[in-house]
């Protein structure tokens, strides 16, 4: 019982940082529009890597070239070897608006090896799409099971102007319609803040980077810095690793959004579960010693607060439960930016069991030789899907 409540002592410790010192990851804020326009417009090209989209890509490609955007905008689908009727809908989209010459579509060249599926996508989109005598101020990556609404690009290309953005990333609102997703959708993006937090990534003297990709509009210029694509082209999780090489060019932002919507169902608790383990353990390096460590702080950090209050006796309980108390209350933010159920705030406990669980079974994956499997590719951390 000692070690339980020393162990509770610091649980509380930790989440009277988190809720109270730098960053503070809870907080929900839209970000602000630019009072001041740009001078001028810069050309921007959309670069939507698609692999079996089928259900989705047509609202993409829709969304997409509905824009308001001032300036010129063309959009790119690069269809990655895809099995269903991706191009058809992809085409009828642009057709039905008479937008057909603002899309082009290519077709992805066969994966090599030490590229991950998507990332060769965009690389094909922006290298082969994009002509040596075009010169786009910006290159805005997305997925083909995102909807935009028609102000996202002017707000993303005006604030990028204003700041001299390297990156301009949004965290798109996912979908959250059935229980499971009411129940488990809401805590992806809450403990993904609480990995990246957003004053942190947005701060450009802090090392931390994140970025988000669903949406990220990226300063061509900077991306020729780095070296484009290749400079990542066997990352799974391609926005952080791209966020991350941008950040060292100049400063990136990383923003929540109600504009944009993933599309994308989950198919029930399995479908979330292996969303959730496709990242997990690469995440963590694919590392055993940091697969353990990570075990041990979640338990740490969201179960002893639970055990405590429940097994420590007389007015010690109040330790645990405090940390309990300060977890919930970080996590109403945004179950309230998800109209969702206030009363789920308690139970991120049980939230958690289920992502630890997520991250075993993906590192079980890993060493099993299974490695990222998406799209109906089974590969390792560079041979990996488009998604």
């Amino acid at each position: 019982m000692i070690l339980l409540l020393i162990l509770s002592c610091l649980s509380l410790v930790i989440w009277l940082v988190l809720t109270f010192g730098k960053g503070q990851f809870w907080r929900v804020e839209l970000p602000v529009d630019p009072i001041e326009t740009p001078p001028s417009w810069p050309d921007v090209v959309a670069v939507v890597p698609a692999r079996d989209e089928e259900d989705g890509v047509g609202q993409c490609v829709t969304g997409l070239l509905l824009q308001d955007y001032p300036g010129k905008l063309r959009v790119i689908v690069v269809n990655d070897h895809s099995q269903d009727k991706t191009v058809a809908e992809t085409r009828q989209a642009a057709k039905a608006l008479k937008a057909s010459d603002r899309l082009q579509v290519i077709d992805a060249e066969d994966l090599p090896a030490g590229w991950a599926g998507k990332v060769w996508a965009m690389h094909q989109g922006i290298t082969h799409g994009i002509a040596a005598d075009e010169q786009p101020g910006f290159v805005w990556l997305t997925d083909a099971d995102i909807f935009h609404g028609p102000h996202v690009l002017r707000k993303l290309v005006a604030q990028a102007e204003h700041e001299q953005l390297a990156l301009n990333s949004r965290m798109v609102m996912l979908r959250a319609l059935t229980g499971w997703e009411k129940f488990l959708i809401p805590a992806f993006v809450h403990f993904f803040r609480l990995l990246y937090p957003f004053p942190r990534v947005n701060n450009p003297t802090d090392r931390l980077s994140g970025g988000a990709g669903g949406c990220m509009l990226v300063r061509r210029e900077h991306l020729a810095k780095i070296g484009g694509m290749e400079a990542i082209r066997g990352a799974i999780i391609d926005d952080c690793s791209l966020a991350s090489r941008l950040k060292r060019t100049g400063p990136i932002r990383l923003e929540l959004t109600q504009d944009s919507h993933s599309l994308r169902g989950y198919d029930g608790l399995d479908g979330i579960l292996k969303m959730i383990r496709r990242t997990a353990y690469t995440q963590l390096n694919h590392s055993p010693a940091v697969l353990v460590g990570c075990l041990l702080g979640m338990a740490l950090v969201f179960l002893v607060p639970v055990l405590g209050t429940l097994l420590i006796p007389g007015v010690w309980r109040l330790i645990p439960l405090a940390a309990w108390a300060l977890m919930s209350a970080t996590y109403i933010p945004m179950l309230r930016f998800y109209q969702g159920n206030l009363l789920q705030a308690p139970l991120l406990p049980l939230v958690s069991v289920f992502y630890l669980k997520a991250t075993i079974d993906s590192a079980r994956a890993h060493h099993a030789g299974r490695g990222s499997e998406w799209k109906g590719r089974v590969g390792s951390p560079a041979d990996s899907a488009t998604d």
